[in-house]
């Protein structure tokens, strides 16, 4: 990584700013339901007070859109921080306000404390000048390790950068480490596992892992625009219309570049949207009428598995079912076991995909699951982040 990291500056007494990404699911009660984004940051923060740094930690949550909304408070956040770091967080009442800058300037050494949600501002998403400055002002040195957020260009994540010395945190690190020698220099065979929902959402990274991957596997709801494009019928099945031109480019593309290209055998179809939906399984060209597809069959889940024995290197985003209701979540779980019992490097590329592989069970048999779901996608495509590209090169 060519970006200078938190052990490539004089941190020590300085009071530092750091953009987290503690944007963390809780329930109706504002208990928080998984941790592991807060968790994630624990590094770089725990390296900072040991550096007797003053720090200052910063974040969005969920949606407020420039509004003050107490459902979207960092309160939870600085209680589970405090928890964790055995130390208290305190929590500044507003983000660049007079309560942030008193308790910043009120800082000692080796305390920590915690901005409100960076997104009760409004200039934030829109990377405003002026808010960017104001969130200079607090610091005198700036980290970033929220990964999560690095595809954005928000005043938090690249435009505060401009007016202080940034760096990254280990998070950011670590994942460029992983993924980035994942596409660069990858031990072969590179097998990628691509699910979800739209062969749209996933074109950009599908036209850029042919040109890397000995091996790509397509599941989820996205195969079904495949088959369709193939002159196969899909039933109710999710299916872009749109895009079975581009689906019979890609398989050309495929077939071109030599990357074996694999679609699923058979399919595991449901009568309706519900977790208790009548169920059956057919080979993925007998698809009937009045049936929607939603998840891999058996079949492909042993030819998937025979062929990532194989593998040296796997890269996985995005679910191959409908994961979040059992019956379907057998393809999503049965590669993933198949994936925690082979000696390979195994990256999750965030997103649906991590939170399967920690429903199963499985999280520690990976080499590395990534924080960020949409930065990781765009990171897979080649696409330059701006969270990154902010910060200051060694």
């Amino acid at each position: 990584m060519n970006k200078k990291t938190v052990r490539d500056i004089d941190l020590k007494g300085k009071r530092v700013l750091v953009r987290c990404d503690f944007n963390v699911p809780y329930d109706e009660n504002r208990v928080i339901t998984d941790n592991r984004r807060i968790v994630a940051a624990l590094p770089t923060i725990k390296y900072l007070i040991e550096n007797n740094c003053k720090v200052i930690l910063c974040s969005h949550l969920g949606r407020p859109k420039g509004e003050v909304k107490p459902e979207f408070s960092l309160d939870i956040v600085a209680t589970e921080l405090t928890r964790l770091l055995g130390q208290e967080v305190k929590l500044a009442k507003d983000v660049v306000g007079p309560d942030a800058q008193a308790l910043a300037e009120s800082l000692k050494e080796g305390e920590v404390m915690l901005l409100e949600n960076v997104r009760y501002e409004s200039g934030e998403e829109k990377n405003d000048e002026e808010l960017s400055k104001a969130f200079a002002s607090l610091a005198e040195v700036y980290v970033n390790d929220a990964f999560g957020t690095a595809h954005r260009a928000h005043s938090s994540t690249t435009g505060v950068a401009s007016y202080l010395p940034a760096v990254s945190g280990f998070l950011i690190e670590k994942e460029l480490n992983f993924l980035g020698t994942a596409l660069e220099n990858p031990e072969r065979p590179f097998v990628a596992i691509l699910g979800g929902k739209k062969v749209s959402d996933k074109i950009g990274v599908i036209n850029a892992l042919l040109e890397k991957v000995d091996t790509l596997m397509i599941g989820g709801a996205m195969a079904y625009t495949f088959f369709k494009a193939m002159g196969y019928n899909v039933g109710n099945s999710i299916c872009e219309l749109d895009k079975l031109d581009l689906a019979n480019e890609l398989m050309e593309k495929a077939k071109a570049k030599g990357v074996k290209l694999m679609l699923p055998v058979d399919t595991k179809l449901g009568r309706e949207f519900d977790p208790n939906t009548e169920s059956k399984i057919v080979a993925y060209n007998e698809i009937p009428d009045g049936w929607e597809g939603y998840d891999i069959g058996p079949e492909t889940i042993k030819l998937y598995s025979e062929e990532l024995q194989k593998a040296k290197t796997v890269v996985w985003n995005g679910p191959l079912g409908l994961f979040e209701f059992d019956q379907f979540a057998l393809g999503t779980n049965g590669i993933a076991k198949t994936l925690s019992e082979i000696d390979c490097i195994k990256i999750i590329g965030g997103g649906d995909s991590a939170a399967a592989v920690e429903k199963a069970g499985l999280a520690e048999k990976f080499t590395h699951i990534s924080t960020g779901g949409g930065a990781s996608l765009e990171f897979l495509e080649g696409k330059k982040l701006p969270g990154i590209e902010a910060l200051n090169d060694k």
